[in-house]
Order: C-alpha cells, then sequence, then structure tokens
C-alpha cells in the first residue's frame, strides 16, 4: 500500500531546507519532534532510555536548536515514521523487519527523513544486512575523518570517538546514500548512546559524556543542515 506523506512531515522537511540557505532558523520558534524507532524480533529496542532525551537537551542549549524536548516512539511500519526528520534506533541483539516494514522506511528515506541507528553491542550481524538491503545497489560506505560530521561544530581528528569498550575493535561511523544524500548512519563499536545517558548509568566520566554528547550534536547538526 502507497502511504500518502502526511502534512506535518511536509512542513518539517521545508522549514529544514531553510537551515541551508539561513542558520538564524534554528533559532526560531518552530519545533520539530525526534523519535526512537520501535522494532520486532526480540532486540530491545527501548534501550538507553534518557540518551536521545539529553542529545536533544544538550542540542538546544548548545546550538540554539528547537528540538521538541520529549522524544516519541515510532514503529518503522507506521504511517507516524514521517512525522520525524530523525530517528534513533538502538539495541543489543535481534531486530527483524518485515517487507512492509521495510517497504515503509525505504519510502521515508527517500522522502527526505534520516536515521541513526548506534549498535548498543550485539546488532551488528542482524542491522547491517538490512541496511544494506535497503536501495538496490547501494550498500554501506565508511565515513574518513574528513567527512564534515567530523569537523563541525565539534572537531574529531580521528573520526568517530570510542565511548565504551567491548571488542578492541576501532569504531565505524557507516553511511548509507541515497541519491548522493546521506539517509542512514550507522555508529558501530563505539556506543554513542551511552555516552549520552544519564552520568548514573554507566558511571562515565564527564569527559566521555562530553565527547559522547558532542559527536551527537554534530550528527543533529549535520542532519539539520546537510553540512
Amino acid at each position: 500500500m502507497q502511504l500518502q506523506l502526511n502534512a506535518k512531515f511536509y512542513i518539517c522537511c521545508m522549514r529544514l531546507l531553510l537551515l541551508i540557505f539561513s542558520p538564524l532558523f534554528l533559532a526560531a520558534q518552530y519545533q520539530c519532534e525526534f523519535a526512537v524507532a520501535k522494532y520486532n524480533g526480540g532486540g530491545d529496542w527501548y534501550a538507553n532510555p534518557t540518551s536521545l532525551t539529553n542529545l536533544i537537551s544538550f542540542c538546544n542549549t548548545q546550538l540554539n536548536t528547537r528540538i521538541a524536548p520529549k522524544y516519541q516512539t515510532v514503529e518503522l511500519g507506521s504511517e507516524a515514521l514521517f512525522d520525524y526528520p530523525f530517528v534513533h534506533l538502538t539495541g543489543h541483539g535481534n531486530i527483524v523487519l518485515d517487507d512492509s516494514e521495510m517497504a515503509n522506511l525505504r519510502l521515508y528515506l527517500m522522502a527526505g527523513g534520516f536515521l541513526h541507528v548506534d549498535d548498543n553491542y550485539g546488532m551488528d550481524p542482524y542491522i547491517r544486512p538490512l541496511l544494506n538491503a535497503l536501495f538496490e545497489d547501494t550498500e554501506l560506505v565508511e565515513l574518513g575523518q574528513n567527512h564534515p560530521i567530523f569537523n563541525q561544530p565539534y572537531p574529531f581528528e580521528n573520526g568517530l570517538p570510542k565511548i565504551h569498550e567491548h571488542d578492541a575493535e576501532r569504531p565505524q561511523a557507516l553511511a548509507l546514500y541515497y541519491q548522493g544524500r546521506m539517509v542512514v548512519l550507522y555508529t558501530f563499536e563505539c556506543d554513542l548512546g551511552d555516552g549520552w545517558e544519564d552520568a548514573k548509568v554507566h558511571n562515565d566520566s564527564e569527559e566521555t559524556r562530553l565527547k559522547a554528547l558532542r559527536m551527537g550534536a554534530n550528527i543533529i547538526h549535520f542532519v539539520l543542515t546537510g553540512q
């Protein structure tokens, strides 16, 4: 079934496009909402419940964005997906998307939406094939450390930072592009979301949390400005 893009999503996309031409739009009264993706398969999509709230607060304070302070929860097969210009997906384990969910997610990304996937450890063998299957002849590509997402507003000379150690593997930022536009960012062996959580959850140092939040702010800045 072909889904109709609702008016709220169109309005949000048009307003976000203005950011390319006028950074002052960040101080406007309009608020976009962000969402966390709910999925099937048994994986804990609800992991890190304070992460996105803290990242939004950091961005609103440090970047003067006007993101609604409370995030929503959305199913990837729902028409409500089109309400949100930025959707965050995380977890530790299995994730299953049926054909209709894949089609809906594909349409959302084609229409201007953005999906950030943050592996919370254990998700990679399940999510990577799904992401690679989203668009024909398109696969995840690793971003180099000179990519704008690592350089503004906060510089990360070595690219994606390591927040939590699991397998002593290097962190990777992998992107999926559609018609030249990044539509998916997959952060792997990094655990950004853990660093965004309340300090008491993982007992991370302020330095580690600030590093994670700044990298998250770079992602949001890139999504909202395209640069």
